[in-house]
């Protein structure tokens, strides 16, 4: 009998790193995908070492598939990256507006583009190491997004834009785990990535800080015109 086939969305982190392995050991058929989304060559490895942009996290995804024994691909998602996130990013920042780049990201290009993939590779479901838990309704009508069992780590919110057919084929085995026990399984499982820091910045952010990004990736379309003044009268730029 066949086995069930799964992609699964992998960083280069600890927690897609986990969600891997464990579904292996769980017996599915697992096919890693690591989706290059920026341009590695001007990311910072020194501080992106732990995010999900830079060569580093490419290579460290690379290592535990192999380490796990399944096909591994990375997919180039550049120009969908540059469309619906990084604009987006900065224009919003150009009128005076906080933007969430990684609801953005999760919800119009991730998902959309794995599960793409997915079919592609003849597999029946995508999962990915985010913290949350879906859930089908009892009368098996309807999908579910929930809080993940560790509240501190819950990214639940980051995906609430996910549709329902994206939800029905989305596995997250590590909702009903503590960062804790998955810190522990990494150890576990011998995995390469076990001791890797977290990313807590924004992935594309690079140690020129967000005005500098900003600067130097906002289109002409997207730039205020005329000076920025104070009611006193002083330019500030």
């Amino acid at each position: 009998m066949a086995k069930t086939r799964v992609v699964v969305a992998m960083s280069g982190g600890v927690d897609s790193s986990v969600a891997a392995a464990l579904l292996k050991t769980q017996g599915y058929d697992v096919i890693g995908i690591h989706m290059q989304l920026w341009n590695q060559a001007e990311m910072s490895i020194k501080k992106h070492g732990g995010s999900c942009c830079s060569i580093v996290d490419s290579n460290d995804a690379r290592k535990v598939a192999d380490q796990l024994e399944m096909p591994f691909y990375v997919m180039n998602s550049r120009d969908q990256f540059q469309n619906d996130v990084i604009d987006y990013f900065v224009h919003e920042y150009l009128q005076a507006r906080t933007p969430n780049p990684c609801v953005m990201c999760n919800n119009h290009l991730k998902f959309s583009h794995l599960v793409k993939k997915a079919d592609e590779l003849n597999s029946n479901y995508i999962a990915t190491g985010h913290y949350a838990k879906v859930i089908q309704s009892p009368d098996k009508k309807e999908y579910y997004l929930y809080r993940s069992l560790d509240l501190q780590k819950d990214q639940s919110y980051f995906l609430f834009g996910l549709k329902q057919e994206q939800l029905g084929r989305v596995i997250m085995p590590l909702g009903e785990l503590l960062k804790s026990t998955v810190r522990k399984m990494a150890e576990n499982f011998k995995l390469p990535v076990a001791d890797k820091k977290d990313s807590q910045e924004i992935c594309f952010i690079d140690e020129g800080g967000y005005r500098e990004f900003i600067q130097k990736n906002a289109p002409q379309r997207y730039r205020p015109n005329g000076p920025i003044v104070t009611h006193e009268g002083h330019i500030l730029a």
